[in-house]
């Protein structure tokens, strides 16, 4: 049975390392659901996670090819353990007074805010989980112009921790 996972590793800060995570997946057919890499407190480190989606087979058979690779320090699958996920959209919709009230009776936990508003549209941030960011996206339909998602980041939660 096929499952997503969400598989985070420490990278080596250097040219080619993303490329060449990237060509692993794509010389095997494995697809890539979303994809996020960014800096870490060590210069000499990126962290990039992965969402992917197989079987236990096929997802271990990733993770093994992954640790393969030099430029890969460490990894963990955050599917495998209690993992705090979020994504980040960016959304331009036209204004409405029907938009407005939308975003407005999400309430304060929403994790939604007008950052934006300039002829006629706003641009609206929001954060959540993937399913419920889906979810948003729908209720606002057609007043949606444009979206961009930053894709799946995530955290262990307790102790497990993917540090050196």
């Amino acid at each position: 049975m096929s499952r997503q996972h969400i598989i985070s590793m420490l990278l080596e800060n250097e040219s080619g390392a993303l490329s060449r995570v990237a060509g692993l997946f794509s010389a095997r057919a494995y697809n890539i659901e979303s994809l996020t890499v960014a800096a870490t407190i060590d210069p000499s480190l990126s962290r990039l996670t992965v969402v992917t989606v197989g079987s236990d087979k096929v997802i271990e058979q990733i993770k093994k090819q992954l640790d393969k690779l030099v430029d890969v320090v460490k990894l963990i699958d955050l599917s495998e353990s209690f993992s705090l996920e979020r994504e980040l959209v960016l959304l331009k919709v036209k204004k409405s007074d029907a938009t407005e009230q939308k975003i407005s009776d999400l309430g304060a936990d929403s994790m939604a805010c007008i950052t934006d508003e300039t002829d006629g549209f706003l641009i609206i941030e929001v954060s959540g989980e993937k399913t419920w960011l889906d979810d948003f996206l729908l209720t606002l339909g057609d007043d949606i112009v444009e979206v961009v998602r930053s894709g799946v980041i995530g955290l262990s939660r307790g102790e497990r921790t993917l540090t050196l």
